[in-house]
């Protein structure tokens, strides 16, 4: 676990992060991209985390690579690269910086560096796990190959490189319909999210899909009930949900995709109106580009994803502490999952 008080303290000796209203009126352009959800006074506390961290980037040659569910002044104030699990998984195999920072969960560092293994992957807090990543082992797929002989292993990318290794091949929210249904067999495994699973089920009938018993802790939460109370209070309101989400939850939103797909789906229809049934962070980060949409709750904060902050973030740079590492067996066999995703991915949309 991280000394906070002793970060904090040496942090203090290195960088000037004393609040500051004069700083936070210099980086105004950064704050006008999150200006709807962020009071001044909180720029000016988060404003000299982003200058340190934005030169400390430079001096170290490094870029990060932040997930749609970070809070607004890491998406909109350090990241280089933002989006959902595929898109920074491509990313990831693109940059040309030596030093990776990924600002998300562990899954994602363990991605970063199985694509990119030469390069130096930093996690700014090690305890930011997943539940689904923990709800799976590499045990448990071989339980379900024994139990499906035959059957391809297709697992989510909220998985450990172990579980990854034992699979034939990854996939995200964003595609796993499309992998599925491009398997070469009537029955398919999905691990490790049942409700992931199940919706695909439901888009692709074709097939026989099985899963395992695992959940995202953000998104099983949300009931259906709770999308038609908020119907009742709200008329004509668009309710948009991730497919973490049970079924029944899914089926009474107006439309379901990953969270990329869901920032596309708001840009486009241009809702007066809408409640993302997914993680806070996420109608916070697209709130300032869509002015005329008024973003309505619920919504639930994933702890894991809200333990990386900027002052982690700031000391993970600045010590080149937190470095990821993965087994080169294991990586070398999780590679081929997450890169046939990839390829496939690519494929098919082409």
């Amino acid at each position: 676990m991280l000394d906070l008080t002793t970060i904090r303290s040496e942090l203090g000796s290195h960088y000037d992060l004393e609040p500051s209203l004069e700083l936070a009126e210099r980086m105004a352009d950064i704050h006008a991209r999150m200006g709807r959800v962020m009071p001044w006074p909180d720029w000016a506390i988060h404003a000299p985390y982003v200058a340190a961290i934005n030169k400390l980037k430079k001096e170290r040659g490094a870029v990060v690579l932040a997930h749609n569910y970070m809070t607004p002044q890491i998406y909109h104030g350090i990241s280089d690269v933002v989006g959902d699990s595929l898109a920074l998984a491509i990313a990831a195999t693109k940059v040309e910086a030596e030093v990776i920072v990924q600002c998300g969960v562990h899954f994602m560092a363990e991605t970063s560096k199985i694509l990119n293994p030469q390069k130096t992957v930093l996690m700014p807090d090690m305890a930011a796990g997943c539940s689904l990543a923990e709800s799976i082992t590499a045990e448990g797929i071989a339980e379900m190959r024994a139990r499906y002989p035959g059957a391809p292993v297709v697992s989510y990318v909220n998985t450990t490189a172990e579980v990854k290794a034992a699979s034939d091949i990854c996939c995200t929210s964003a595609n796993a319909a499309q992998i599925v249904a491009a398997m070469d067999s009537d029955t398919v495994i999905m691990t490790p999210d049942k409700w992931l699973a199940q919706n695909v089920a439901n888009k692709v009938p074709q097939k026989r899909i099985v899963w395992w018993d695992g959940a995202c802790i953000v998104h099983e939460q949300f009931t259906a009930q709770d999308l038609r109370d908020f119907r009742d209070w709200n008329p004509g309101l668009k309710i948009i949900a991730h497919p973490e989400c049970p079924p029944d939850v899914v089926a009474e939103a107006d439309y379901a995709g990953s969270t990329a797909n869901i920032q596309g789906w708001v840009e486009t229809e241009r809702p007066k109106q809408v409640m993302l049934v997914t993680e806070c962070s996420m109608a916070s980060n697209i709130s300032d580009a869509n002015p005329e949409v008024e973003f309505l709750g619920p919504c639930n904060m994933c702890p894991y994803m809200q333990k990386i902050t900027l002052e982690k973030v700031l000391w993970s740079l600045h010590t080149m502490t937190g470095v990821v590492e993965v087994d080169p067996k294991v990586a070398d066999r999780a590679r081929l999952a997450v890169q046939r995703m990839i390829d496939l991915s690519q494929r098919l949309a082409a």
